[in-house]
């Protein structure tokens, strides 16, 4: 074994976009840091979906900007369509999305990569993990190199035993073109830890010069692009549009007569599908009564003939590939330049992990992205970002940064991760939020950006600009309270139009604002001064102010549940025993090992007097 002469404070093994935040993050908190990956020109690259964002997704990448990441900044440089979607709904529940130009998005990516000035980049595979005791101190490469460090992350992505499956044909990949990660599952098995099997998987890459556009639906972005960065001034990318199309009969019965060889339905994949994105064979089974399935023809940059057809993954053979894309209206003549197929991989059940991400097997070890059986570049990016920064946090002897359900779709993610484990492959969604009001996309900076400077993410002049703007806020929100309409002097028109003849006290313009059937521009025909405040500002003030009964309501569970969450249970705390306890709840409590009382009580099977009960014992044993 040769030993490599640099030791560092944080390894990150893998490069894609949990790797990516992670390097970054520890790099910028002052770390030195290497990005050990076996392929280093696919970086940042966009194994699936040339996009990122969507609902909830949107929720997670502004998050990430908030607290110092790097996402929303490189598809804010590199976007081709913006959209912001659910725009007719409320504001909880609104995202953004972009299309990436896929290249760009992974040449950026590497360029700010390899300017950072604390963090090292090194292709390499890992095959096993360095001990002293219970505690990672390094890494072993396939190519005989010991690279030490103080502590270590693994984003692995896709690529840990991946074997990927094209109708009855299959073969060792992370995915299409690169090799597999082998040996390092194997390593975490011997150490103990719980390793399962997933599956996931891509549509075919089409060649947009054999698809006859006239026939399809263009789908255009939105006018004016919102960036994804609170630090985006304006998008500059030319913008393009997607394509609509649909499936149909004939192309449900060519799925059917080839499910005989699809290694889905013949037994030959065992991992576990995401249930939120079936392949189309899939879909065609489970919902024989839908006569189509939309799709989406995507391009995949502003520099290349490819273009991806969104939801119709599968891994049937390649001529039943060809014979169903060719089915399609508009696509009769379409050439496939890269197949679609699926892939198995080996993730590690994250209910072995502390909210720090760091695992509870080992310590200094940090898991982040699809080893954690999660699925999607924005749910890696954030797990990478706060691995990254606990790692850091670690060298520097440092208390982790937590984020709790009540703080970030971050800190709901991760704590659906640690308390319920991962039998399917996670994906983010509003709906998982019991606070879903209070974690919008629009105030992700006032949530987070004070944690990402705190912890040395946020540069000083971001941090600056930040401030102005809260203070702006507080300010306008002041002076709506302040000044007043007064029905004597009131515009008529606007008193008519707005049913508020007959007023007879002057009403404050916070009070008109509240109305449902008021805006800000309505406001502004009576108010000019408030648009003189920037477009973020007003946003933020119209929406706490229609809002108002909610946001309270929704902060006073915060408050209530705050003694679950901040109650600690020791590591060493023994279930087994516990006078009132089931045998089943100290099983569960036991193989979960919950950091604190507020984890505990969402694990499945743990009753609110189990929680009640270890309580009490909590108490007994601190002496209170």
């Amino acid at each position: 074994m040769i030993f490599y002469d640099k030791h560092y404070d944080v390894l990150v093994v893998g490069g894609g976009h949990a790797g990516c935040e992670a390097a970054l993050a520890a790099a910028r908190m002052g770390r030195e840091t290497l990005l050990l990956t076996i392929n280093l020109d696919a970086i940042a690259l966009m194994s699936c979906n040339p996009a990122i964002g969507g609902l909830a997704k949107g929720h997670l990448v502004k998050e990430i900007d908030a607290l110092g990441g790097e996402m929303a900044k490189n598809i804010d440089a590199t976007g081709i369509q913006f959209r912001i979607l659910n725009t007719k709904k409320g504001p909880a529940v609104r995202a953004s999305r972009a299309q990436a130009d896929k290249q760009q998005y992974r040449l950026r990516m590497k360029r700010v990569l390899e300017g950072e000035e604390h963090l090292h980049l090194k292709q390499g595979e890992v095959t096993a993990l360095v001990l002293n005791d219970d505690t990672v101190t390094g890494v072993d490469t396939r190519a005989g190199v010991r690279y030490m460090a103080k502590t270590v992350i693994l984003t692995t992505g896709t690529f840990m035993r991946g074997l990927i499956h094209i109708g009855l044909v299959h073969y060792s990949g992370g995915r299409a073109g690169d090799l597999p990660s082998v040996g390092l599952s194997d390593n975490l098995r011997e150490l103990g830890f719980a390793v399962g099997r997933l599956k996931t998987g891509t549509p075919a890459r089409l060649d947009s010069r054999t698809i006859d556009f006239n026939k399809l639906e263009p789908q255009y972005g939105d006018d004016e692009p919102l960036p994804f960065s609170f630090s985006t001034e304006r998008i500059v990318t030319r913008q393009v549009p997607c394509h609509i199309a649909y499936t149909n009969e004939r192309s449900h019965e060519i799925i059917r007569s080839g499910l005989d060889r699809s290694p889905l339905y013949s037994g030959i994949i065992e991992g576990v599908g995401p249930r939120y994105c079936p392949s189309i064979e899939d879909k065609v089974v489970r919902f024989p009564e839908k006569d189509r399935h939309q799709t989406f023809i995507e391009p995949e940059g502003l520099d290349t003939v490819e273009v991806y057809p969104s939801g119709l993954s599968t891994s049937l053979p390649i001529d039943v590939q060809w014979q169903f894309y060719r089915s399609i209206v508009g696509l009769e003549r379409v050439e496939i330049m890269r197949p679609a197929y699926a892939i198995e991989y080996d993730y590690v059940d994250p209910i072995q992990l502390h909210a720090s991400l760091e695992t509870k097997r080992l310590m200094n070890l940090y898991h982040a992205g699809q080893i954690n059986g999660t699925s999607g570049y924005e749910e890696a990016a954030a797990q990478g970002l706060v691995a990254g920064i606990n790692a850091a946090l670690r060298v520097q002897g440092k208390e982790p940064l937590i984020l709790g359900r009540n703080d970030a779709y971050i800190g709901v993610m991760i704590d659906d991760l640690v308390t319920l484990g991962s039998k399917e492959p996670y994906r983010m969604f509003t709906s998982r939020a019991e606070y879903r009001l209070l974690l919008r996309e629009d105030n992700a900076d006032l949530r987070l950006r004070e944690r990402g400077h705190a912890v040395g993410l946020v540069r000083e002049n971001e941090y600056g600009k930040f401030v102005r703007k809260r203070e702006m806020i507080g300010e306008e929100l002041q002076r709506l309270r302040r000044e007043k309409l007064l029905p004597s002097q009131a515009d008529a028109a606007f008193l008519e139009e707005f049913n508020l003849n007959g007023v007879q006290n002057a009403l404050t313009y916070e009070q008109l604002l509240r109305r449902p059937d008021i805006t800000a521009t309505d406001l502004s025909r009576i108010d000019g001064k408030i648009m003189e405040t920037p477009a973020a500002v007003r946003e933020q003030v119209e929406i706490q102010i229609k809002y108002q009964g909610y946001i309270d309501r929704q902060l006073e569970q915060v408050e209530r549940s705050k003694k679950l969450e901040n109650a600690r249970i020791p590591r060493d705390m023994q279930y087994a025993g516990l006078p009132g306890l089931s045998t089943e709840v100290q099983e569960k409590l036991q193989a979960f090992r919950p950091d604190t009382l507020g984890q505990a009580s969402r694990i499945p099977g743990v009753t609110p007097a189990a929680i009640t009960i270890l309580s009490i014992a909590l108490k007994s044993r601190s002496g209170q």
